[in-house]
């Protein structure tokens, strides 16, 4: 069915409108949103110390991927879901990035604070930019 605006709204026929890519990715992200409320003090260590008001930063980050997810949900919001994801991915990676090279996350409990860990990090967004991008290639219009 095509709507006013000239997208198609899938029907819950069409294999669009259940994508187990997508809704994994919505999981993943609204758990990580919860996560941020739930145990705000966890994230608040990770903000880079450049940042003020590290509070500020993890609630923020946390409606972000809760919004995030939402638009991941919904098939007519699905690709600005996905684009949603994967510029919240990159937008992170720089302090990530920075973590490492600061030799680790300080305030974080061993092996969480170590160079080493944070290092490690580094390659494992990349299954995560792949997971958004794959959501965007699934969801382009025809």
């Amino acid at each position: 069915m095509t709507t006013a605006d000239g997208l198609t709204d899938p029907s819950p026929d069409d294999p669009k409108f259940f994508d187990p890519v997508a809704l994994g990715l919505a999981l993943f992200l609204g758990g990580a949103g919860v996560a941020h409320f739930a145990n705000p003090d966890f994230f608040d260590k990770v903000v880079p110390e450049p940042l003020p008001n590290p509070r500020f930063w993890t609630w923020a980050s946390g409606v972000v991927e809760l919004g995030t997810a939402a638009l991941l949900v919904a098939p007519k919001t699905r690709n600005l879901g996905a684009k949603a994801a994967l510029a919240t991915f990159v937008g992170v990676y720089p302090a990530n990035v920075w973590a490492a090279l600061d030799g680790g996350y300080h305030q974080l409990d061993p092996p969480g604070d170590s160079a080493a860990a944070a290092w490690l990090r580094l390659p494992l967004q990349f299954p995560m930019f792949y997971w958004a991008w794959k959501v965007i290639q699934r969801t382009q219009p025809h």
